[in-house]
């Protein structure tokens, strides 16, 4: 499933995402990580220090199946929030730095249009 242009504009405007993967005892994880969108891949990669020894990247080798989510609160009044939310599979990469690249699905996003003026 490919981004809409809003989007990335918007993924792009973000620095910090949470990313939820499953344990082995079927469990969640929910850790907040830096990101990219990798154009070529039409995925989102995270990387970090120590990546590979991490629980998450253990938890994505063993079940593929994440959501990762970006938001914030741009207006408290009026009240405004901005969200993509992505759901699918992603797998452990490990030519260059271990990172983990997330293959969209479904993406639900919300509030990221341009605010009507």
């Amino acid at each position: 499933m490919a981004f809409t242009e809003v989007e990335l504009t918007y993924l792009a405007s973000q620095r910090l995402g949470r990313l939820a993967t499953v344990q082995p005892n079927g469990t969640l994880q929910v850790s907040p990580v830096g990101f990219r969108y990798n154009s070529d891949t039409g995925t989102i990669d995270i990387g970090g220090r120590d990546m590979a020894a991490s629980r998450k990247y253990r938890n994505v080798a063993d079940n593929g199946r994440v959501a990762f989510v970006v938001d914030d609160v741009p207006s408290v009044n009026p009240w405004r929030v901005r969200c993509v939310e992505i759901r699918g599979h992603a797998e452990v990469v490990t030519d260059g730095a271990p990172i983990i690249r997330v293959h969209p699905d479904r993406v639900i996003s919300f509030g990221i249009e341009a605010p009507a003026s």
